[in-house]
């Protein structure tokens, strides 16, 4: 299907979504991306210089919006810290819900930027900022274990929720959403104990 012109650079980011997340990034080739987005190989490097920039593009684009809301919910004065938690738990969820593809290029493809060179890497250190001073708040308030390394925490909160992602997006109908969603929340909230 050939895209309108006013759109065409977001249909060519959508094309490279599922691209890679089918073929990997190593494996794809821009020819296979302007052909998903039903435009000559030529038209995509009027917006991208390579494969590198579409896949740097996606990343920028993911964290920026992950940091942005991530920011609204810290400042919420009506909610706890761990409201907010469980805030930034449904964002996660619902961004890469709607975009299967994008979970799979999300968990697999971003070790192949380099932090360097690409500046969506200020928002993923912005969105882990902001995410500890959520704990750290939770802390001083009393609502989270005065114990909880904060570090490790925002590593093992990511980390767990990128493996569930990707394992939903490969299999979603033995890995329902909900079901993880549910109980990523009770394990933040009350743990594993009885």
């Amino acid at each position: 299907m050939r895209n309108k012109e006013g759109n065409k650079e977001a249909g060519i980011l959508e094309s490279a979504i599922k691209v890679f997340a089918k073929h990997g990034y190593h494996n794809s080739r821009i020819s296979q991306i302007a052909s998903e987005a039903g435009i000559a190989s030529g038209s995509v490097y009027l917006y991208y210089k390579n494969k590198e920039d579409l896949l740097a593009r996606i990343f920028q684009n993911v964290w920026e919006q992950l940091y942005k809301e991530i920011s609204l919910i810290q400042k919420r004065h009506d909610l706890s810290a761990i409201d907010k938690i469980e805030y930034l738990i449904d964002l996660i969820f619902d961004i890469f819900s709607a975009n299967p593809p994008l979970a799979i290029v999300f968990v697999n493809e971003q070790i192949h930027l380099k932090k360097e060179t690409n500046t969506f890497f200020h928002f993923y250190d912005e969105f882990f900022s902001t995410g500890e001073k959520i704990i750290e708040a939770g802390i001083k308030e009393g609502s989270l274990n005065s114990n909880l390394n904060v570090t490790v925490f925002k590593f093992f909160l990511m980390g767990g929720m990128k493996y569930l992602l990707e394992n939903w997006a490969k299999d979603s109908k033995n890995f329902q959403l909900t079901t993880l969603r549910q109980n990523v929340k009770l394990i933040i909230k009350r743990g594993i104990l009885k």
